[in-house]
C-alpha cells in the first residue's frame, strides 16, 4: 500500500483510496491463455503426473483420486488438442493407450515446481494461507 504522511507519521492508504488513484491494469494475454487451459480442474494434476513418465489411462486415473473416467478423457483430449500431450497406442495384445507430454508440455516442469514450492510455504493443508502471511 502507498503511504501518506500526517504529522510526521506514516499512515497506510486503504485499498479504496489507492483504487481511485490509477486504473487497474488489464490482465496479460499470456496469463489469460495459461489459465484458460491449465486453470481447469484436474488439468494441472494430469500434467504433474505425466511429468514423471508416460502413463497408461488406468494408471493415470488411479494417480488422481476423485477424477472420473469421462473427465480424465475430456482433459486429456483438451491437452492433446493444445499440443501438450500425445496419445500413444500400443497395439498389444492387449491394446493399451499411454499418454506422454510433448516438449511443450514437459516445459511446464519448472513452472509447476515453482508452484509446488510456493504452496509448501504459503498454503496450509486446508488450502488457506497461514495467518502469518496475511498482512
Amino acid at each position: 500500500m502507498g503511504r501518506q504522511y500526517a504529522g510526521g507519521m506514516a499512515v497506510q492508504e486503504s485499498h479504496e483510496q489507492q483504487a481511485h488513484q490509477q486504473p487497474c491494469a488489464r490482465v496479460d494475454d499470456g496469463i489469460t491463455r495459461v489459465f484458460q487451459l491449465l486453470g481447469k480442474r484436474w488439468t494441472g494434476l494430469i500434467v504433474a503426473v505425466l511429468l514423471e513418465r508416460p502413463v497408461h489411462f488406468a494408471e493415470l486415473r488411479r494417480a488422481i483420486p476423485g477424477i472420473s473416467e469421462r473427465m480424465l478423457s475430456d482433459r486429456l483430449t483438451e491437452l492433446a488438442t493444445a499440443g501438450l500431450v500425445v496419445r500413444e497406442v500400443d497395439e498389444g495384445p492387449p491394446l493399451r493407450v499411454a499418454y506422454r507430454l510433448t516438449t511443450a508440455g514437459a516445459a511446464l516442469e519448472a513452472s509447476l515446481g515453482e508452484l509446488r514450492t510456493w504452496a509448501g510455504v504459503y498454503l496450509a493443508e486446508d488450502g488457506r494461507c497461514p495467518e502469518e502471511f496475511r498482512t
